[in-house]
């Protein structure tokens, strides 16, 4: 776990701008990768999801129906349907479905304020999809992908190790 205290800091400075740049990046490399994964949401694709890591002083605002990301400091979305707060790394776990929602929530992990609805419908879709973020996050093509893709992969493991 220490050796991602230091990139945290660093992405704890990045001007607002920059972050959402990359957000978005990873938002349509996801969408790229798994086209289908917000169509579970049926009416709640409209909903507005605010992600708060605990560990950073930003928050994302994702819009499925738009395809979009945004961000602004915490608590600064004037309006959205669902946030979701906790530690990073259980964000990123429960979104490659490695621990159930309703553990880390029940445990006090995970905190949901807003529509539980819209909530419960984006957690089916993610665990119908099974993200492997390494994957995703790997080059798309060329020689350095398998290795790329292998280190990341074991990167994400160790960090994740006390929390599955």
């Amino acid at each position: 776990m220490a050796f991602i205290t230091l990139p945290l800091l660093v992405a704890g400075r990045l001007p607002i701008p920059a972050v959402e740049l990359l957000a978005t990046r990873l938002l349509r490399r996801v969408l790229g990768a798994h086209p289908g994964l917000f169509d579970r949401l049926g009416q709640y694709g409209t909903s507005q999801f605010v992600f708060e890591p605990e560990e950073l002083p930003f928050a994302f605002g994702v819009r499925p129906a738009a395809r979009s990301v945004s961000v602004r400091r915490r608590g600064r979305f004037l309006r959205n349907d669902v946030t979701i707060s906790g530690p990073l790394l259980v964000m990123l776990a429960l979104a490659e479905g490695r621990v159930d929602g309703d553990t880390e929530f029940f445990s006090r992990r995970l905190r949901i304020e807003g529509d539980m609805e819209a909530a419960l419908a984006l957690r089916n879709a993610l665990d119908d999809t099974r993200l492997d973020l390494p994957q995703i996050l790997a080059p798309r093509s060329g020689p350095a992908r398998p290795a790329i893709g292998k280190l990341l992969a074991i990167a994400r493991d160790r960090l994740l190790a006390d929390i599955v």
